[in-house]
């Protein structure tokens, strides 16, 4: 046993890692006796029942736990029930649970598959603040995604927003993506920008054309009348978007951006919504 070993395992009661998760991520000097710890992930990681459910199984003083993972699943999703038998039953002084979990399945004609509502459900009886469940399955990447996170959200980032998205006010969020292999339509937007107001970045990732386009000069049409304000927004990305997407940003009548702005799309697309440059 060594000082260092000591001290990691005597005097620190407070652990933070963000990290890329491998198999030398954590050893077996890894603090378990810290009363906080907040593991956060951006990457994909299918260690979870291999390196994260163990480490936190040894953690038994813990009273407070973040953690912020996407993580690659085989047959099935981390939902209440995983969260319940692989962490919350093992820590008896846990009172502060914070989490914010992508999983993501491989569709492989199995038998049985949840669903949003079956999800959101299961998370009544949960002894924590509001959960949030969105399930969304996608047939062309044959791949199911399902995010689940405690309310209020803590993240600065909200990635891959689908039509299934709920409503809610994410005032630490900056950063936030679109993903979907259904349209996203006009209304869509209009609850992100109620949703996000401090969004300082946003990415699209969509080909599909949108559905219920509507025309300035429509006299039937009143959505021409919700102007969509995107004030604190810096950085636009739709190279991965259909042109549908920049016309919805582009024209004045549907959204209103910021003077200065970083727009990210190709100059064929910005040809073709604009009309080769005359509107």
């Amino acid at each position: 046993e060594t000082p260092l070993t000591r001290l990691l395992q005597d005097k620190i009661t407070s652990l933070v890692i963000d990290t890329i998760l491998s198999e030398d991520t954590f050893t077996e000097e890894t603090n378990t006796q810290s009363k906080t710890f907040l593991l956060y992930s951006e990457r994909d990681t299918d260690k979870y029942n291999e390196l994260i459910v163990p480490l936190i199984y040894r953690m038994i003083n813990l009273e407070e736990l973040n953690l912020h993972l996407v993580v690659y699943c085989e047959k099935r999703f981390i939902d209440d029930y995983d969260l319940k038998r692989n962490i919350i039953s093992h820590l008896l002084q846990l009172n502060k649970f914070v989490f914010n979990i992508q999983s993501r399945l491989p569709l492989n004609d199995q038998a049985y598959l949840s669903s949003n509502e079956h999800c959101q459900r299961s998370f009544n009886g949960f002894k924590n603040n509001k959960i949030i469940s969105c399930v969304n399955y996608f047939p062309d990447r044959k791949e199911g995604h399902c995010h689940i996170y405690s309310y209020p959200y803590p993240a600065k980032y909200y990635e891959y927003i689908t039509n299934n998205f709920q409503d809610g006010l994410f005032k630490y969020v900056r950063e936030v993506s679109f993903y979907d292999e259904r349209p996203f339509e006009h209304e869509l937007f209009i609850k992100i920008a109620k949703s996000f107001p401090f969004m300082e970045k946003l990415t699209v990732y969509n080909n599909k054309p949108q559905m219920n386009k509507f025309d300035e000069r429509s006299k039937d049409d009143n959505r021409h009348l919700s102007v969509i304000q995107y004030p604190y927004l810096r950085l636009l990305d739709l190279f991965d978007a259909h042109d549908d997407y920049a016309e919805q940003f582009l024209l004045e009548f549907k959204t209103c951006l910021p003077i200065k702005l970083d727009l990210h799309v190709y100059f064929s697309t910005l040809r073709r919504v604009t009309h080769n440059f005359t509107c």
